[in-house]
């Protein structure tokens, strides 16, 4: 953000009965802000709110010094004259228009004649390497080109704040991994704030300059990648950065967690802590390991699922964790649900910090 301010300031309070979004939420220019969260968390219920299709119930919303919604001074803006842009999951392109007038449509709405309209729409699509495909309708159109024309079409209206929900779900692993790297560039170069809805990760830690997690409506954690994925705290957060999370109690280099049992850790510390580990770091044996692990216990397996070129192990026992194992270490272990096993864990491969 600028010392200016930011160009996005909003605190997105809606009630819609069941369900309370509270989430302060600011975006400064050229920023990218990823919004995370599980299944039901309020991040539908938030890009909504701030394109205009669900008034707040509470709060404000200001874009580039603009109140564009406050329930306290009956301040509302229709979605259609707010300085929004939006690329939708599934892109709902024009099917009746070729992709040169999809990308014209919004300059059109916005007061610009047909030429000046197709000409800035010839200008974005050149960007984004289009060019040849402009006359195409979007069936004509490969995943990859669609979600470009899509991005055309909403930078195309010069927007203030750009709203990108789950921009590259629809698109296969391939396709997705070269259009992450393209809609990296084409958001460096945006001068207005960004806001990407994302289940994925992945497309939050390549895209974004800082992550906002919520759950159950509320912000759990903000923050860049780094310090997130340093120290998650919630289970969601842990399982979005790949990592094993409890909480307990320290005194020194002992946590003492749950019925008694307790983890060494390399850090010290006295009172409520988090720890976390990597399920690269959980050795499984047969029998209860010698030797330099200060944490083993006795386990049972309750699944194996392939991840990436590893094997994910889930256990139980006095503690819950994933383990990740090569397949050559699996079937020399013959693991497999139901097995019992032992864990070991490395103090110095543990993680604690405080809670508070």
């Amino acid at each position: 953000m600028t010392a200016a301010g930011p160009l996005l300031d909003a605190h997105l309070v809606v009630d819609r009965g069941g369900f309370l979004l509270d989430l302060p939420l600011t975006i400064g220019p050229g920023e990218v802000v990823a919004l995370l969260g599980p299944n039901g968390a309020g991040k539908t219920t938030a890009l909504r709110a701030l394109a205009g299709l669900l008034p707040l119930s509470a709060g404000h919303l200001t874009l580039a010094g603009r109140e564009l919604d406050h329930p306290g001074r009956r301040t509302w803006t229709p979605t259609e004259h707010r300085p929004i842009g939006v690329v939708f999951q599934e892109y709902l392109l024009f099917p009746h228009l070729s992709a040169l007038d999809n990308v014209a449509f919004g300059p059109r709405r916005r007061g610009l004649d047909r030429q000046q309209a197709r000409q800035r729409a010839a200008d974005w699509l050149g960007r984004m390497g289009l060019t040849e495909h402009a006359r195409r309708k979007p069936r004509q159109l490969s995943g990859g080109q669609a979600q470009r024309v899509a991005l055309a079409r909403a930078l195309a209206v010069e927007p203030a704040l750009l709203l990108l929900d789950e921009p590259l779900a629809a698109l296969d692993a391939r396709t997705r991994l070269d259009t992450r790297a393209q809609l990296h560039q084409h958001l460096t170069a945006h001068p207005g704030a960004t806001l990407l809805v994302t289940h994925d990760p992945l497309d939050a830690l390549v895209l974004a300059d800082r992550l906002v997690i919520i759950e159950d409506g509320l912000v759990v954690q903000a923050g860049t990648a780094a310090t997130i994925t340093a120290q998650p705290r919630t289970d969601y957060v842990a399982r979005l950065v790949g990592l094993n999370l409890y909480r307990g109690r320290a005194s020194g280099q002992r946590i003492r967690l749950t019925d008694g049992f307790g983890l060494t850790t390399g850090d010290r510390h006295d009172g409520e802590v988090f720890v976390a580990f990597p399920p690269s770091a959980v050795a499984l044996h047969p029998g209860q390991p010698d030797g330099s692990p200060r944490n083993t216990w006795p386990a049972t397996i309750t699944g194996v699922q392939r991840h990436g070129d590893n094997l994910r192990i889930q256990l139980t026992g006095p503690i819950e964790v994933a383990a990740d194992v090569t397949p050559a270490a699996a079937a020399q272990l013959r693991l497999a649900p139901g097995q019992p096993v032992w864990a070991a864990v490395k103090a110095a491969e543990t993680r604690a910090y405080p809670a508070a």
